[in-house]
Order: structure tokens, then sequence, then C-alpha cells
């Protein structure tokens, strides 16, 4: 592709630059410019974007950026758009800030008045939820739910109660106990759990929340997943409540 056409990047800008979640070819020709001509990289793991760079032939010098050192970098990052340097932000996979680092550090930006331009590319939320057979008009991303068993427990109960699907990231290490969360709730709830997305072992669980928990515990476990459940059907969960009811409880409509 000729770039000699194209404007060159702005000066004082951060760039939000998509990379791959799983497969190299998923790149945007924009994010590989916009890589090849900035003056530094922010990366989550220098190593990891070190390989994605090294890949495409492409070196830059990088600093580092995650949870624990966000704000300090937020002020250098600050420092170098004001002297007109342009910086190239990226996470270890997929679109920065979703999930990731880069939210502290885009909103300090902003707040400096400095501009912040986002070059869009993979996003395992969106490729999940595309691909899921679920509705799209309305869906709600919660990210990854709290470890602690309260408050988790607490979460969860709030957003099944949203109308749309319902989007979340799990680790493989919670996924198995997230989905029989799910199906003690609402058993018959549709639920579609996929892993390893755009790669060789891209796999695709769908099915009622309590057949995909059961299925869970018999295959491999192994990569990052999202995890999307389905509107609340009314009729389903009059099953589900009935299921749990007790025969020996007054019908409702009793005096």
């Amino acid at each position: 592709m000729d770039t000699s056409t194209l404007p060159p990047l702005a000066p004082g800008t951060l760039y939000l630059v998509a990379t791959p979640i799983g497969n190299l070819e998923d790149i945007t020709l924009r994010a590989l410019r916009v890589l090849r001509e900035c003056d530094v990289v922010a990366a989550e793991d220098t190593r990891r974007t070190g390989q994605l760079l090294q890949h495409f032939e492409i070196r830059k010098p990088m600093l580092s950026y995650f949870r624990f050192n966000e704000a300090r970098r937020s002020v250098e990052i600050i420092d170098r758009l004001r002297q007109g340097g342009t910086v190239a932000l990226v996470t270890d996979a997929g679109t920065p800030g979703i999930s990731d680092p880069g939210v502290r550090v885009v909103a300090e930006v902003v707040a400096a008045g400095l501009r912040v331009e986002p070059i869009p590319g993979a996003c395992a939320l969106v490729a999940a939820l595309t691909a899921s057979g679920l509705p799209t008009d309305e869906f709600h991303f919660a990210g990854f739910l709290p470890v602690k068993s309260g408050q988790r427990a607490r979460r969860l109960g709030q957003l099944l109660a949203l109308p749309g699907t319902l989007c979340l990231y799990e680790s493989p290490y919670r996924v198995t106990r997230l989905l029989q969360e799910i199906a003690a709730i609402h058993p018959q709830r549709r639920v579609v759990a996929c892993r390893e997305l755009t790669k060789k072992f891209e796999e695709w669980m769908r099915g009622p929340a309590i057949q995909v928990a059961a299925d869970l515990e018999l295959r491999p476990r192994k990569g990052e997943f999202v995890v999307l459940i389905a509107p609340s059907n009314p009729a389903s969960e009059r099953t589900d409540r009935s299921d749990q009811t007790d025969p020996s409880d007054p019908p409702e409509d009793s005096p």
C-alpha cells in the first residue's frame, strides 16, 4: 500500500491502536501505519508487543504501562504529547481500555485538553457478540465479575435482570463456576461461551445454561472466555422459578 499520499500523524496525539486478539491477519493497515510512524509505543506488556512489532518488522521505542504504574505513565505520556510527540497505546490483545489498562491514560489525556484518536480493530466482545446468534440491538458489557463470592453473586443477580444480551469476560479458572452460578438462577437461560477467538482452536458452546455448565466440565478450559447470556424470556423464567418452588407452598393467589 502506498502511504505517501496519506496525511502524517497529528502531533500531540494519543492513538489507541487495536491489535489482533489471536490471528495476526486481523491487524489493520491503518494500525500498522500508526505503529510505524508514531514516536513511541505505550504497551501493557512490552514483551508481547515486542513480538507483534517484530512480526511486522517494526522497530519502535516502547514504554510499559499497566494497572500499577498507569498514573505515573499518564504524566509521562502527557508530557510527550505536549511536546508534539505521537504515542500509540496498545494492550496485549484487542482494543485498549476494554477490560484492559488504558482507561486512566485516556481520561487524563482528555482532561489535559490533548487529542485522542481511536484506531479501530479487533475486539473479543464484538467478535463474540456478532457471531453468538443472540440479540445485538441491546446489550450490556460488564467485563469481569468480582472474584469474592458475595460481591460476585450480588453483581450477577443485578446483571441478569437487565434487558438485552449480557456479555462477560471470564478466566479459564472461573468460567465453570460462572456457568454453574447462572444455571443455579436460570437453568434454561440461553448461553453462549467461546474461547480462543480467531485462533486455531476457536471453540463455541451454545445451549441452556445448565447444559453449557455441564459441557464445560468435560472440555479443556484454556484461554480467556467470552460468555454471552440471552435476554430474559418471561415464559422460561416462570419455568425456572416453578422448578424451584416448594410443592407445599400455597398458591400465590391464596388468601
